[in-house]
């Protein structure tokens, strides 16, 4: 699968801070990446429907960590995936009448548009679960062999393969959660937790028996049908980086069931998995978190549509610390076009303030957990004191200024 164009990144003086994020496993800031390279895997989309703002604050996140990593020396690799086969994807094709495989081409398209608007860098590993659907079968295979995974008579013929996640003696240890718990988040998302036959509530579906109407591939061993949600990426990130990696990330709804189970299938298979785990806070709009189910959508493709300039969306984005909920207003927006039309007045000289401060200062930011709010407070204060004009005159220092917020923040001025 093809990625957008990659943004050009500005090199920098010197070099920047190990960073530091916060492990959702641990509940500790720890370093994110402490050797000479750094692996991520980013969980996708599924091709249903537009980008909206929940999805853009996560990949704008990441993007920052990425850019950091870079910013800090360190080689990285990013993979990320696309679930262009799944149960909403169907769902939509059939409620629409389109072809489920030109729906996820759509979306997947209008995803890639709007990160290169967004200036967010590319994967390095970017894979569809459609290709990648031989090395999900050997994966199950493998569990199977093992015995780390059984099989149930489907309804329609042939068998639905599950993990047995019993076998797995640190599965819990992502998310941290109690049972009952597991429980509800697996019924509301994606899982079935009541299926009758399972040895236990929460094993995961590896392999889905072909069901009619439903596409599906030949499988030896397993026969027809198509892959589980969860095995696909453990199997994309181990194939992409190797385990152990670096870093997970994804969205906080993500972290049970589906980066919990996903590091199950990492340690039945490879014996390890991811060794930190980051999540980023719901974006919420109209009072409730932002999502396709309950259609409070804002866009991202929308908004540039209705003229919004990329910069100020992914400066709203940025206004808010990662790991955060927050709410989308439209006065927040207000707020991030205000703060470029500054930046870029303050930017439009040949001199100003000294910028050594201000890179020294963003690059501490981002390294302290994506503080992406501090960084932002230190570019405000710089470019107010550059538009008053009243401190000694560094020549040269708008460019310094404006390629430290490019480099580690992805704002083009």
């Amino acid at each position: 699968m093809l990625t957008w164009p990659a943004p050009q990144i500005p090199r920098l003086p010197g070099t920047g801070e190990p960073v530091r994020v916060l492990d959702t496993a641990s509940g500790a800031v720890v370093v994110a990446a402490p050797g000479p390279q750094a692996r991520l895997y980013v969980c996708g989309i599924t091709p249903y429907d537009a980008t909206h703002l929940g999805h853009a604050a996560t990949y704008v996140a990441f993007d920052v960590l990425v850019r950091a990593w870079r910013d800090a020396g360190q080689q990285v690799t990013y993979a990320s995936n696309v679930t262009d086969v799944d149960d909403p994807l169907l769902e939509r094709a059939t409620a629409t009448g389109v072809d489920w495989r030109e729906l996820a081409a759509q979306q997947t398209a209008l995803y890639a548009s709007d990160m290169t608007a967004l200036g967010v860098v590319p994967p390095d590993v970017y894979r569809g679960v459609v290709e990648c659907v031989p090395q999900v079968v050997a994966g199950v295979r493998r569990l199977l062999e093992s015995g780390a995974a059984y099989r149930l008579p489907a309804p329609d013929g042939g068998d639905d393969v599950y993990a047995d996640l019993s076998a797995d003696a640190a599965f819990g240890t992502v998310a941290r959660l109690d049972v009952a718990t597991m429980r509800a988040l697996s019924a509301e998302r994606g899982g079935d937790p009541d299926r009758p036959g399972k040895r236990s509530a929460l094993d995961p579906l590896l392999w889905r028996a072909e069901r009619p109407g439903e596409p599906a591939w030949e499988a030896p061993g397993l026969g027809r049908g198509r892959p589980g949600w969860h095995v696909e990426c453990a199997v994309i990130a181990a194939d992409a980086l190797g385990v152990p990696y670096d870093v997970q990330g994804g969205g906080s709804d993500l972290a049970f069931p589906h980066h919990e189970c996903s590091a199950s299938h990492l340690r039945m298979l490879d014996g390890a998995a991811a060794g930190t785990h980051v999540h980023t806070g719901m974006v919420g709009y109209q009072g409730h978190k932002m999502s396709k189910s309950l259609g409070n959508l804002v866009l991202v493709s929308a908004l540039l549509a209705a003229g919004v300039e990329p910069m100020a969306i992914r400066l709203a984005l940025l206004a808010h610390r990662y790991r955060d909920d927050w709410e989308w207003t439209d006065a927040g927006l207000a707020a991030a076009q205000e703060r470029l039309v500054t930046w870029r007045r303050a930017l439009a000289g040949n001199g100003g303030p000294d910028a050594g401060p201000v890179l020294a200062a963003v690059r501490a930011a981002v390294a302290d957990d994506l503080d992406t709010p501090r960084a932002l407070a230190v570019v405000d204060a710089w470019s107010v004191t550059a538009l008053v004009g009243e401190v000694p005159f560094h020549e040269g220092a708008p460019g310094v200024v404006a390629r430290t917020i490019d480099a580690l923040l992805g704002v083009r001025m």
